[in-house]
């Protein structure tokens, strides 16, 4: 039989009903003689009291400890006029105990099953069965749930096919690095955990299926942080006969209403700003804008280029360019903090930071103090502040370098200085696309280009004829959503005709050979009537990452990997026996020292 009662749904109108309760002892009280066990389960906690006067009850209550699973049974009363707990949602009421089952005892805790006492993340991840239980923890997962169904009514509303594709796959690697899976029947041979259904989802459109979605697990073995695990899920999404507005429009549209479904969060601006990938990088410094808050780069190198400063002046003639930010209320940085911004600066790349405080003087008007401040005119001070939008007791930080240099240094200081100082509300949700983005990138290693997106990614209409002549000023027929300093998800409009696909491959300097051998399949299908498609894939665990405020994945993960790729909990990867090798044809050489 299943549980009667929740630990979370008593009220006051259920006063005088006799019920059992199941969970776990959150916490043990003495008052006096009188015990009061609070028991918890998934939707709550509720106070229990055990007199001395039941004594078979109240000595069994006596001798539980915190996360000992229990049942207790008893009568529903009101609290105590004075007593109510206006924390918990069973506070009005309590239950008077009459009998009390020990379901399980527990051992001693490695840490406080609490919000408040969090033990450093590795404990938890060993033990994290036990890190689950944390109320916190607890939200998370049904965040999760809640949004994950919220996507599957979404689409399944929009005649959208809910399919499976398979786990082991071909390794067609043009990506990460694939995490390969030996075959024991065919020797020497292996599969591929799906880095993503890209190529599965385009031959469902060859198919017929038109609106494809797929909740998707996903496999890359690159190196992790913050926002990445080996293995992640996300929206896989597949449309046919649609182009980039119809893609946009649709996820836009489930973008709003599930934020505005399962949280309290503002999104800031509906609909969401669409920036061109080059206009993100000249205003932000990267193609993941935060926009909660301002602090826009700026160019300022005609302002400065006959400057008497000859980092200025030298840097201009060379074909460089000089980029700001103004830094609000900044002025008054201590040269403590100024320095650690420099050498923070220096280790994104930059040969050096130039500041210039704007200021009140003396006689109350508008000041600078800064080490340049003497090799720069009154005039182009004043022309830098207007630029960049400073006012007085803001402070003006200048890089000098090469466009690229510049740009993603300045990127990376203001979003430092936006957690810093406190600027991004973490109420807000700042959605946009960015689209745009360059077809193409110059692989100076391996003297090629590689796909900006995915080779499979279509140049926007009316630039196929760019990759046989100049496939540098080709742009991408593709967009990424992007919110407060994260890519949410990347989608694309797709190639669907055999040739051009052929001529991405060619211009990756991929053999015929090479590509029949690892694209032939998807290269046949397009010759049998593929229709143009296009979709999308949000990643699912970042995105819940954000909505509930977390700062890491690992938060929304129930079981994750730590941040070198080891699961603590049932310490994983491990070494197999030698018989298992044998069944695979594998032999295992260790590592050089170097390789280690």
């Amino acid at each position: 039989m299943g549980k009667e009662v929740t630990c979370g749904e008593l009220t006051r109108a259920d006063e005088g009903r006799r019920v059992t309760l199941q969970g776990w002892v959150n916490s043990r009280r003495d008052h006096g003689g009188v015990l009061f066990l609070d028991i918890r389960d998934r939707w709550g906690r509720t106070q229990t009291v055990f007199n001395p006067e039941n004594i078979k009850a109240f000595r069994i209550a006596d001798s539980t400890r915190s996360e000992w699973v229990v049942a207790v049974t008893g009568t529903v009363r009101l609290r105590p006029a004075g007593t109510e707990n206006a924390r918990m949602a069973t506070g009005e009421i309590e239950l008077a105990a009459e009998a009390l089952e020990v379901l399980n005892a527990a051992a001693p805790l490695p840490f406080e099953i609490s919000d408040d006492s969090l033990p450093d993340e590795s404990i938890r991840l060993k033990y994290r069965y036990l890190d689950l239980r944390r109320p916190g923890m607890l939200r998370n997962m049904e965040l999760r749930h809640r949004t994950v169904k919220f996507i599957r009514d979404f689409l399944s509303e929009r005649d959208f096919l809910e399919i499976e594709t398979p786990i082991l796959m071909k390794s067609t690697p043009e990506g990460a690095r694939d995490y390969l899976v030996p075959s024991r029947v065919h020797a020497a041979e292996f599969y591929a955990l799906p880095q993503s259904p890209q190529q599965l989802k385009q031959l469902l459109m060859v198919a017929g299926v038109e609106r494809y979605f797929q909740i998707a697990r996903c496999f890359r073995d690159e190196d992790l942080r913050a926002d990445r695990q080996p293995e992640f899920t996300q929206l896989d999404l597949e449309m046919s006969f649609v182009n980039q507005e119809d893609v946009l429009r649709l996820a836009e549209d489930l973008f709003i209403q599930l934020t505005e479904t399962v949280t309290a969060k503002t999104i800031q601006t509906k609909p969401f700003p669409r920036l061109s990938f080059q206009e993100s990088m000249d205003r932000y410094g990267t193609d993941k804008p935060d926009m909660r808050f301002e602090m826009e780069i700026h160019d300022v190198t005609s302002l400065v280029a006959q400057s008497g400063f000859k980092v200025f002046s030298s840097t201009a003639k060379s074909g460089g360019t000089i980029r700001g930010i103004s830094v609000p209320g900044a002025s008054t940085f201590t040269r403590k903090q100024i320095d650690e911004l420099t050498a923070m600066a220096q280790s994104f790349g930059a040969k050096g930071l130039v500041w210039i405080a704007v200021e009140n003087t003396e006689k109350g008007g508008e000041g600078y103090r800064s080490p340049v401040a003497k090799f720069l005119s009154s005039k182009e001070l004043s022309a830098l502040t207007a630029t960049l939008g400073a006012g007085n007791g803001d402070l003006l930080l200048l890089v000098a370098d090469q466009r690229p240099v510049a740009l993603d240094v300045l990127g990376r200081l203001r979003s430092h200085l936006g957690e810093t100082l406190d600027l991004t509300d973490t109420a807000v949700l700042a959605y946009a696309w960015i689209v745009e983005p360059p077809l193409f990138e110059w692989n100076a290693d391996e003297d090629r280009w590689d796909a900006s997106h995915h080779p499979f990614t279509a140049p926007i209409p009316g630039q196929e004829e760019l990759l046989r002549t100049r496939p540098e000023d080709a742009k991408a027929e593709a967009y990424d959503i992007v919110c407060n300093g994260y890519e949410l998800g990347s989608g694309s409009i797709r190639i669907h005709r055999r040739e051009v696909q052929a001529d991405v491959f060619r211009l990756m300097n991929y053999s015929d050979e090479e590509i029949e051998a690892r694209f032939g399949h998807l290269l046949r299908a397009f010759e049998y009537g593929a229709p143009p498609h296009g979709g999308i894939a949000p990643g699912i665990d970042r995105w819940i990452m954000l909505l509930a405020g977390e700062p890491n994945i690992r938060e929304v993960i129930p079981f994750p990997k730590n941040q070198t790729g080891v699961d603590l909990m049932l310490g994983a990867p491990a070494r197999v026996d030698e018989r298992q090798l044998r069944d695979l044809h594998l032999l295992v050489r260790q590592p050089s020292k170097s390789q280690e």
